[in-house]
């Protein structure tokens, strides 16, 4: 079994500290993604919002490390991780990926007996679906079909050899972590989830983003955006007027 590093500041980016926040959002980017997708979901919410953004083993500054490819193994650490970090009310807000891990996290959390406040989980359909293109493994090339044909991946660095050589490893882990995850059938959360999802997205049809209401014994509530799997790189301003609404207006713990 891969072995994993339990401190807490590789795991966890907070790149806009928020001495005076009140409520803390954690995100979870997607496969081959990195924290500093969120830095400018950070730098908005910044002040009465403390913002972790998770960094998965495997790319950037934890590039030496091996990447981890079973999720629950991955929820596993991100869990151990948050520990120190509750002491503010959590959300949570994953996306493709990282809407399953962080669904995951839920979970550990709440049986540990801790809360999250809500669950935001985005261009994903609910883990109780299969993903036929995944139950084969995908070689390089294919995977990287799949995430040029997500537009979510800038074409520069599709075409950079170098570039390519240091995210492939990521992606490769990630993709295998995403073909093997198995969720119990009977798992559900105790907090509200959110689903939110591009009315374009290729890999997440709105139908299958409702799933997720399945997943949850308490409110369910489905978020759909103009735009195709990365819909909230093109439409921003609306994701995040989704989280400041919720964080200003969520009853405090």
């Amino acid at each position: 079994m891969t072995s994993l590093s339990l401190d807490s500041d590789l795991w966890c980016r907070r790149f806009h500290p928020s001495p005076t926040a009140k409520r803390r959002l954690v995100c979870f980017p997607h496969a081959g993604g990195s924290a500093s997708f969120y830095f400018p979901v950070s730098a908005e919410l910044c002040g009465p919002v403390d913002l972790l953004a998770v960094q998965y083993p495997g790319r950037q500054d934890r590039r030496e490390e091996h990447g981890v490819e079973d999720l629950h193994l991955m929820a596993d650490g991100v869990f151990e991780a948050l520990r120190s970090w509750d002491d503010l009310p959590l959300t949570f807000f994953g996306h493709s990926m990282g809407a399953l891990v962080a669904f995951e996290v839920a979970r550990r959390i709440e049986r540990a007996g801790g809360r999250i406040d809500h669950l935001f989980v985005s261009g994903r359909r609910g883990p109780s679906t299969d993903r036929p293109e995944l139950s084969q493994p995908l070689d390089d090339e294919g995977i990287l079909a799949e995430v040029k044909s997500m537009s979510g991946t800038d074409a520069r660095l599709l075409e950079d050899e170098e570039l390519l050589r240091m995210v492939l490893p990521a992606l490769r882990g990630d993709y295998r972590a995403l073909g093997t995850y198995q969720a119990d059938p009977r798992a559900a959360v105790g907090c509200p989830i959110t689903a939110a999802v591009g009315d374009q997205d290729p890999w997440t049809p709105v139908s299958e983003a409702g799933t997720w209401r399945d997943r949850t014994t308490a409110a369910f509530d489905l978020k759909v955006f103009p735009g195709g799997h990365f819909y909230l790189s093109s439409r921003p301003d609306e994701v995040i007027g989704m989280l400041r609404e919720h964080l200003a207006t969520a009853p405090r713990a």
